[in-house]
């Protein structure tokens, strides 16, 4: 036992050496007067980010957040924060219930809406690296019952298509449909009745109902439901381990949060309904934890290539059609340029304060049953935010780049000498 106890002691030691020795050689070159050292040294901003700094970062999202809850604006939030591979953060606030006061945690559950989009482009993703399906393929071969007013426009929308919100059919078309809970198949057949705004792949327009679609093709491809085929192809590989894409998944749970409305007399929660559970679950039909979707961000950083290749990855996050206008909340956030939409995510344009250079946030945002999410991607930054709100609520609008803000202020205003110091202490 001490022979054993004695190894990894050496081991730990060993690797304390290593990092020291980088650190003493980066500080050296910084330091040092020699000419040979023309340019200032750029360090990885990954390398700021301390002990110290995610101290730093809970105390600055427990007041950010607890102020909300003081002020009445939410009834509680759970949130998950990445950085490449590492979790910089996972924890929760305020309440699962206004009325019971249990508390929200990181492994409390949360409806998680359209977000559950994302999931269906990525889950389409792997069936197309599998050869199952193509992003070409025309809707009509996998769903008979699929029609619009007439046999070419029928024939010309492609899974690419509705995925990425461009089939030309009105905004929303039918999402009463689905929420009245009435079979995708019959929803499918409904669109004769509905006269297309523009060409398959010309205008953006969102969707509910037909976005639903590509759920029933993978079902189609794989003969098995598209509940089983998440829980085999992401939920299990990526160990997220509460999240579940059923209403009944949410009952036997103890550690689920309520949603709510605001009344005059305050937050009051309302019950969870079975809306997207039993034909939609592609559109927003998923539920998760803070824990399960800082899996979930890791994996869209890249860290998971067994599960989809990052070329694939890209081709999910590649803009099919710009979002026009300027009247979404994204729209609005700080240093905004465009916005396109990919297969199930935003993909927004915006100057990075920091280098004054054109970055990119790969993005969505949902809202169900008055559960509300972001999550938000930062590829140049290896950085992921996710906020799940069991209320709807103004801070959604602005919470992604508040946090990303909160994140940059701490990095940026980190000390070199500092983070040295810190790391030279364990020895």
């Amino acid at each position: 036992m001490k022979k054993i106890y004695l190894i990894a002691t050496l081991t730990m030691l060993i690797v304390i050496l290593l990092f020291s020795f980088e650190a003493r050689e980066q500080y050296s070159l910084r330091h040092t007067s020699s000419p040979i050292v023309t340019e200032p040294l750029e360090i990885s901003p990954d390398f700021y980010f301390s002990v110290s700094n995610k101290k730093h970062l809970t105390a600055a999202l427990q007041r950010y957040f607890n102020q909300a809850i003081d002020n009445g604006d939410i009834v509680g939030a759970s949130v998950a924060i990445v950085k490449c591979d590492s979790v910089l953060y996972a924890g929760g606030y305020g309440h699962r219930s206004s009325v019971t006061k249990e508390k929200i945690n990181e492994e409390t559950i949360f409806r998680i809406g359209s977000a559950s989009k994302g999931f269906a482009g990525v889950l389409a993703g792997i069936h197309v690296e599998e050869g199952l399906i193509d992003w070409g393929d025309k809707v009509m071969s996998y769903m008979p019952d699929f029609e619009l007013p007439n046999k070419q426009q029928t024939e010309n929308i492609t899974i690419s298509h509705i995925l990425s919100h461009t089939t030309g059919l009105p905004y929303h078309s039918f999402t009463n449909l689905v929420e009245d809970g009435i079979s995708i198949n019959e929803i499918a057949s409904s669109f004769k009745e509905v006269d297309p705004i523009g060409k398959p792949g010309a205008i953006y327009s969102y969707q509910n109902a037909i976005f639903a679609l590509s759920g029933a093709i993978v079902e189609q491809v794989t003969g098995t439901s598209l509940r089983e085929v998440m829980q085999k192809k992401i939920f299990d590989p990526l160990a997220m381990s509460s999240a579940s894409t059923s209403y009944e998944a949410l009952e036997l749970s103890d550690n689920v949060a309520q949603p709510h409305k605001k009344y005059i007399n305050g937050w009051q929660p309302i019950p969870i309904n079975n809306k997207y559970y039993t034909n939609a679950i592609a559109a927003g039909g998923v539920n998760a934890s803070a824990v399960d979707m800082s899996k979930w961000m890791k994996f869209l950083l890249g860290n998971n290539p067994e599960v989809l290749m990052p070329t694939s990855m890209q081709e999910v996050f590649t803009p099919k059609i710009e979002v026009g206008g300027r009247s979404k909340y994204y729209q609005k956030w700080p240093n905004y340029i465009s916005s396109s939409y990919g297969y199930g995510w935003r993909i927004h344009t915006f100057v990075n304060e920091g280098s004054q250079k054109p970055a990119t946030i790969i993005h969505h945002g949902g809202s169900v049953n008055d559960y509300r999410t972001e999550i938000a991607i930062y590829p140049e930054e290896d950085l992921g935010i996710c906020v799940l709100f069991n209320s709807q609520n103004k801070l959604a609008r602005t919470c992604v780049p508040d946090l990303h803000k909160i994140i940059q202020e701490i990095m940026n205003t980190s000390s070199y000498d500092e983070v040295l110091k810190e790391s030279l202490s364990v020895l």
